[in-house]
């Protein structure tokens, strides 16, 4: 099976009235259980990678690591950008296989964000790439 996009992983979540589990990766072992244990149960999932886990386990490793668990689990896998802080990132993560992207722009002005918000999705959706984006900056008021 290949990497799936998350339009149709919702749409029978959403139709089956059940949850899809989305959880942040970062090594080897992480991958190997959560698709392991997801693939007992037959359940899709979204496998996260924040900008961090790029810089520490590298790219091109985390995607061949989502990509062997493809191969040893039979069940439909998102793999996903969390929290993108750039075009250049969310571009690099969509160049490079992810088939959903975060672009997180709340650290712009609103106007800025909106700006790279749209960069992001013109370019995402014409590689068929599903687009999250964070519009509003966080308040210490209001959980994430």
């Amino acid at each position: 099976m290949a990497l799936v996009t998350t339009t149709e992983m919702f749409k029978k979540a959403y139709e089956g009235g059940y949850a899809i589990g989305a959880f942040n990766v970062n090594n080897m072992e992480i991958v190997q259980g959560i698709t392991e244990a997801a693939g007992e149960l037959r359940s899709p999932l979204i496998l996260q990678v924040s900008k961090g886990a790029r810089a520490y386990a590298n790219h091109t490793y985390l995607v061949k690591l989502v990509e062997a668990a493809l191969v040893e689990n039979d069940i439909p896998i998102a793999l996903h950008l969390d929290h993108g802080p750039d075009f250049e990132t969310c571009k690099s993560c969509i160049d490079g296989g992810f088939t959903s992207v975060m672009i997180d722009g709340s650290h712009y002005d609103f106007a800025k964000n909106i700006e790279v918000t749209k960069e992001v999705v013109e370019y995402a959706h014409s590689k068929g790439v599903v687009v999250e984006a964070e519009l509003l900056k966080r308040s210490a008021h209001r959980p994430h």
